[in-house]
């Protein structure tokens, strides 16, 4: 583990950005996990579920992430795990502004940016290891700056995803996921903001990775798309 990488979830529910059974904002908004509060209070209560993450909740009931933690007493963001109940203050459930819009309407209004400078060793589709790549792979030089391809919140920061290496996981507030894997160090930490071009990570070989090189993915409502089709040229 490298220092400013702090791990707060299990790695299973990380997985869920892999291997999602269905779409991860679907979970969240399943009737099943939203649970009234009394009458007149103004709040709902919340059942998280695999995939979940502060952040994301914060915009499915359009509350800030921090009135969340304060109202739970929830000291670090990203120390939320599944079957936890979160009560969600002034939230009206089954109306949330935040809810899951179809990736063809969010991508016009989504703009990604390469995260490193290099060439493309491998494609989204492709076979890897006898896998169906979920993203691209970005050949590059050991140590090259890996940036954010657009502004979020770090929800996973660790080496736990097998064949993954080091991995940052940024959540953005419309439903996609940019996942950055095979780095030799990372630079952030789970509950980190960031901006579009903070540098989060070095390039590293790590991983099932075979030379230096970058693995990065989006996701749309927990789903893999093609990276190519979204990033600015």
């Amino acid at each position: 583990m490298m220092a400013g990488c702090t791990t707060t979830h299990r790695t299973a529910q990380y997985n869920s950005y892999y291997r999602p059974p269905v779409s991860a904002r679907t979970q969240m908004l399943a009737i099943d996990n939203v649970t009234p509060a009394r009458p007149g209070s103004g709040a709902v209560f919340h059942t998280v579920k695999p995939g979940d993450t502060l952040w994301s909740i914060s915009r499915i009931y359009n509350v800030d992430v921090k009135a969340i933690a304060s109202e739970n007493s929830i000291p670090d963001v990203g120390s939320i795990e599944k079957g936890h109940v979160i009560r969600i203050p002034s939230a009206s459930a089954g109306s949330p502004e935040g809810a899951a819009r179809p990736a063809t309407a969010t991508a016009r209004k989504s703009r990604f940016i390469w995260p490193v400078r290099g060439t493309l060793a491998s494609r989204f589709g492709d076979k890897v290891d006898k896998a169906i790549n979920k993203g691209i792979d970005i050949r590059s030089f050991e140590g090259a700056d890996v940036m954010a391809s657009r502004e979020g919140q770090v929800v996973y920061c660790d080496s736990c995803l097998k064949g993954f290496g080091q991995t940052v996981i940024i959540d953005h507030p419309d439903g996609f996921q940019t996942v950055y894997s095979y780095n030799s160090e990372i630079l952030v930490k789970v509950g980190d903001e960031v901006r579009q071009r903070d540098r989060i990570a070095r390039v590293g070989q790590t991983g099932r990775a075979r030379e230096p090189m970058l693995h990065f993915e989006i996701r749309s409502n927990g789903e893999p798309v093609n990276p190519e089709k979204y990033l600015v040229k």
